[in-house]
């Protein structure tokens, strides 16, 4: 499959995602989802076009991926407005 890595990087944002939301107490999956998903998106950015660590036929951007994504969902919950 071609597109494996870019599958799995998907499915890992929303299972951060998720799992979030639920160590919180489930206040929103959608929320949390969008979140994990710019950070995600972000974290391939900076791997693959600003530092140019890896390319898309690595895996390597894959972590960095899942580690933005860890911190924009930190960041999510340590700065949102709590009612």
């Amino acid at each position: 499959m071609q597109y494996a890595d870019i599958v799995i990087a998907a499915l890992g944002a929303f299972v951060l995602a998720w799992l979030a939301d639920a160590v919180t107490g489930r206040r929103g999956l959608f929320a949390t989802s969008l979140v994990s998903g710019v950070g995600a998106i972000a974290g391939w950015f900076l791997a693959v076009r600003v530092f140019a660590v890896s390319t898309m036929d690595q895996w390597g951007w894959l972590l960095w991926s899942m580690a933005a994504s860890i911190l924009a969902l930190g960041a999510f919950f340590l700065f949102r407005s709590k009612r």
